[in-house]
């Protein structure tokens, strides 16, 4: 059960990414970029999570790579929140 909810998680932030990708092709606002691209990075992270849980073995660990891809989205949505405005 809980393999059903990584995927829709992962599902559910791709999703997200290419609708905000799609948005801003149309209205080229900067915040929908950014915000598309963290969504690429959550949606990388939740993949990374199934595939730590149900793939690899238990003696290796991609709980370092995980956080470093989560903390790099969430720094790119913060960088288009904060210093690119207009």
């Amino acid at each position: 059960m809980a393999e059903l909810v990584y995927l829709l998680c992962a599902a559910t932030s791709i999703a997200c990414a290419a609708l905000l990708y799609r948005s801003y092709r149309h209205s080229r606002a900067s915040l929908l970029f950014w915000s598309s691209l963290c969504f690429i990075g959550l949606a990388l992270n939740n993949v990374l999570l199934l595939v730590d849980l149900y793939v690899v073995g238990p003696d290796t660990d991609l709980f370092v790579l995980r956080t470093g891809i989560a903390l790099i989205a969430m720094g790119m949505l913060v960088y288009g929140l904060i210093w690119d405005t207009q």
